[in-house]
């Protein structure tokens, strides 16, 4: 089969499962809420800030506070587009009709990766417009230093979230196993890695943790991170990049 006939058959799997539609839709309206909610919060609450805190105030970076929870909902997109079909069986029926396995694979990884990349482009957009109008007069212009490039980084950030999910889901075909295994890493073990001093610079290397740093624009006090908005970016695609290799390594040598 052509490889354009199998990246229309993907596409066609992918919009006609309701849940794909539905966690893409709730990680817009997540990162979107919370991050109006908490630009409202911070400013009422920046007079009441220590010098230092206003001074590495970041009104970018604060509209973009509910990609923290709008990020599950793109894993959950990246798991499910791989693992559906495991866990109905019908990915027996997909290889019998694409034998090429790598064929396969990445043109589902490039579908969704498509639709990951609309949607996080129009949510980092939307949430930092929102964002800086309940900032008011402390609100940061999209034409002041930095901000473009965080605010085209957030929509980065949620397109290589869903494909490090991808990748993962790909190597342990269970959504269960990998949501298993995701959660705890971007909710759990990344957070008590940067909290612990021993461990916190191994933390800045997770993909969670270097990924935003694209998204800031004021660097925070006493910031010793070894790499700049554009490193932590790219340290996060070479997750990406092993993550998806892994996945293609290990389903060349299964069986179904």
């Amino acid at each position: 089969m052509a490889a354009t006939q199998v990246i229309r058959s993907e596409w066609t799997k992918i919009r006609s499962v309701a849940s794909t539609v539905w966690t893409l839709s709730l990680a817009v309206v997540v990162t979107v809420g919370l991050g109006i909610l908490i630009s409202a919060l911070s400013r009422n609450e920046f007079d009441n800030l220590s010098p230092q805190d206003r001074l590495a105030f970041d009104p970018t970076y604060i509209s973009f506070a509910g990609m923290s929870l709008g990020q599950l909902a793109m894993i959950v997109f990246g798991v499910l587009v791989v693992s559906n079909e495991y866990s109905t069986g019908m990915i027996r029926t997909s290889l019998a009709a694409v034998p090429q396995r790598g064929t396969l694979l990445f043109s589902k990884v490039a579908v969704a990766t498509a639709l990951a990349l609309a949607v996080g482009m129009v949510t980092g957009f939307i949430t930092f417009f929102l964002g800086q109008a309940m900032l008011g007069d402390l609100r940061a212009s999209l034409g002041d230093p930095g901000v473009l490039r965080a605010v085209i980084g957030g929509g980065l950030y949620m397109t290589l979230i869903a494909m490090f999910s991808m990748g993962i889901a790909a190597m342990l075909r269970s959504p269960m196993l990998s949501l298993g295994i995701l959660m705890p890493l971007f909710f759990l073990i990344s957070t008590i890695l940067s909290a612990v001093s021993a461990t916190k610079t191994v933390a800045q290397y997770l993909p969670d943790q270097a990924g935003s740093k694209i998204m800031r624009v004021v660097t925070p006090v006493n910031d010793d991170t070894p790499y700049g908005p554009w490193g932590g970016l790219a340290i996060m695609v070479a997750w990406v990049v092993a993550a998806l290799l892994g996945g293609y390594l290990l389903l060349k040598r299964r069986d179904a």
